[in-house]
């Protein structure tokens, strides 16, 4: 299909959701569908949920969010069901502003973008459809039609509260086009967007000398003056005030807290009755969602101002931390760099991956209660099993700090530091090493860096290139290991026959002699001692595997290489420490010989194919990982 017949199809698309007719036909579309009758609170959380819940490691997890925030579930989780729920549930939240509280780069404006996109697709959706009376420029819930006696019996009838009072505008359209009689009045399908001010809007205070009112409750019309003769009158007003127009749907306030107190009082009746006061007449009725945000610093300064404390309690703040999960945050550059002109440079495996773990580094807090370091904390966050040993309960090594990822260095650094690195490098392709050395030269540029930030973050810087060298030799391991996987299996099942026996006292079968052996303890050790495991911890250890062992039998699964962290981590180093004479003769040796150029050619064909790196990358690995095994 072409653009213009995708032109097309749009708009007959677009023609399809339009609907217009009397009230009474309105109340009968109420009756079969109640839902379009909801709060804006009620769409939202509908809109939320219906995208779908899924439920991951005892956390719910909304796909609404899924694709383009990372590492936020718990936040995301405690946003909705302590905000968007209640409220939806015409709970007291509902009447509370709600303020994303965090950190520059950490999501705020993300969510809110989200969720405004989100509003405009949802209205469009038989379960978004919402509806006003036509020609009301707040588009204002038809309902407001039905005069307070009689709301009790709609209620009673369809099970519907009304809250709200018709807008002196419709008032008097209504008396004035329709003789007051409601059931004639004309009720259209109204599509939310925010281009045209329909039932989104975006409030950012200017210069608070030269800030108008008007830019929120709108203004009086003076030119229509002459014609309506009172400044009284509802038709002599403009209701085009952001509050107006994001009237049943949701507003964005943009640096609410560095606004004029006179624009906050406005709020103050808005959220706990519902309306506010625009012009010489009655208080406005208004339905929208105030989602505001700030960093830490205002927020503070706006709580230590006494004047503000009417609004501390006509607020739900809601911290919006930085990721703390390497691989989310891996997720997230993956992400801006598809967004930007970054997309067709090659960048190695695990160049993400070492800025990831920097940028966490320097978001975490050393723990004073557990003997834990932060490279440790690291990968127990990422949902990693760093010692079977140790009970370590990552829960609680996360309350202890509430404020924990509320500083550190933010994702749009790290994205225009690895820009600098490939700007330098003049190349199409960066590793992890480059990313490393900008992230490094970056440091004495960031205006907010201290120097004892930078001092620390060095160290962090450091402790990333300590966890690539590890990385890379592994990676190179498997490069020259042909069958790895299954090599490492084989070493893996060999080991377990042997623990089997020690555990239970018995003798093995030599495959090829059929006589009677014992557990070779040689073997055992050789493998156990690449992780630490002491002499007298190794009857432990193996005891410990043997009942892994039998949990996976009893659960019908077969314990594979893959089951258990650290005797993986020991499989690894055995295989590596067995091959890496031969990986370091071959990596550094100047004039390889014809045996050790095919070895070569092999190996940089194997990082090709089977591990994401171009020539380029795949030479530059070969050479890092012979530097470091030379030393």
């Amino acid at each position: 299909m072409d653009m213009l017949s995708k032109l097309q199809k749009h708009r007959e698309e677009e023609e399809k959701l339009q609907w217009e007719g009397t009230f009474a036909e309105y109340l009968q579309l109420v009756k079969e569908r109640p839902y379009i009758a909801q709060s804006a609170h009620s769409r939202l959380y509908h809109m939320i949920t219906h995208a779908g819940i899924e439920e991951k490691d005892g956390r719910k997890q909304y796909k609404f969010f899924t694709d383009e925030l990372f590492g936020l579930d718990e936040t995301l989780e405690k946003l909705v069901e302590e905000y968007f729920h209640p409220a939806a549930k015409n709970l007291d939240v509902k009447k509370r502003i709600l303020l994303l509280m965090g950190p520059v780069g950490g999501g705020k404006s993300t969510i809110v973008t989200l969720l405004k996109q989100g509003l405009e697709r949802f209205t469009r959706t038989d379960e978004g459809a919402v509806y006003a009376i036509k020609g009301c420029p707040m588009h204002e819930d038809p309902l407001h039609l039905i005069p307070n006696h009689l709301r009790d019996d709609f209620y009673e009838e369809y099970g519907i509260r009304i809250n709200g009072s018709l807008s002196p505008l419709n008032t008097l359209r209504l008396e004035e086009e329709y003789n007051g009689r409601i059931e004639d009045v004309i009720i259209e399908r109204v599509l939310f967007s925010e281009n045209k001010r329909v039932g989104i809007g975006t409030f950012s205070p200017s210069d608070p000398k030269s800030q108008d009112i008007a830019d929120l409750t709108g203004s009086i019309d003076f030119s229509t003056i002459a014609t309506y003769g009172s400044e009284s009158d509802p038709r002599a007003y403009r209701f085009d005030g952001e509050l107006n127009k994001a009237n049943r749907g949701l507003m964005e306030f943009q640096e609410m807290l560095k606004c004029d107190e006179k624009f906050l009082w406005h709020l103050l009746s808005l959220t706990e009755e519902g309306n506010f006061k625009a012009g010489r007449f009655a208080l406005i009725s208004a339905d929208p969602v105030i989602v505001a945000h700030t960093n830490e610093a205002e927020f503070r300064s706006f709580i230590s101002n006494k004047k503000n404390e009417a609004l501390h309690s006509r607020m739900i703040v809601m911290p919006i931390p930085y990721n703390l999960r390497v691989s989310e945050e891996e997720k997230i550059y993956e992400k801006m760099i598809a967004q930007s002109d970054l997309k067709d440079v090659h960048i190695a495996p695990h160049a993400l991956r070492v800025a990831a773990i920097f940028s966490i580094l320097t978001r975490l807090k050393r723990s004073k209660k557990q003997r834990i370091d932060l490279v440790k904390k690291m990968y127990l966050y990422d949902g990693q099993q760093v010692d079977m040993n140790e009970q370590i309960n990552v829960r609680e090594l996360k309350s202890e700090f509430p404020d924990e990822g509320l500083s550190g260095i933010d994702p749009r650094y790290v994205i225009n530091r690895i820009s600098s690195a490939l700007i330098r490098k003049k190349v199409k392709s960066i590793n992890a090493l480059d990313v490393l050395r900008s992230l490094k030269d970056g440091l004495d540029q960031h205006p907010s860096i201290t120097e004892e930030d930078k001092e620390e973050y060095l160290q962090y810087i450091s402790l990333a290139r300590e966890e690539y060298d590890k990385i890379a030799k592994k990676e190179v391991q498997k490069a020259f290991v042909y069958s790895y996987e299954e090599s490492a299996q084989t070493l893996m099942d060999n080991y377990l026959d042997h623990v089997e026996a020690y555990c239970n006292n018995q003798k093995l079968r030599d495959p090829l002699t059929d006589e009677e052996i014992n557990p070779n303890e040689k073997l055992m050790r050789s493998i156990e001692e690449q992780i630490g495991i002491s002499e007298n911890a190794k009857k432990a250890f193996r005891e410990e595997i043997l009942i892994r062992i039998s949990t996976y039998a009893r659960k019908g699964k077969r314990f594979d290489y893959h089951s258990h962290q650290r005797l993986r981590e020991a499989i690894q180093k055995k295989l590596f420490a067995d091959l890496k004479d031969v990986v370091k003769i071959t990596t550094t040796t100047k004039t390889p010989d014809e045996t050790q150029l095919k070895k070569i050619n092999e190996v940089i064909a194997r990082l090709i194919d089977e591990h994401g790196y171009n020539s380029v990358s795949a030479n530059e690995l070969l050479q890092y990982v012979g530097s470091l095994l030379s030393r």
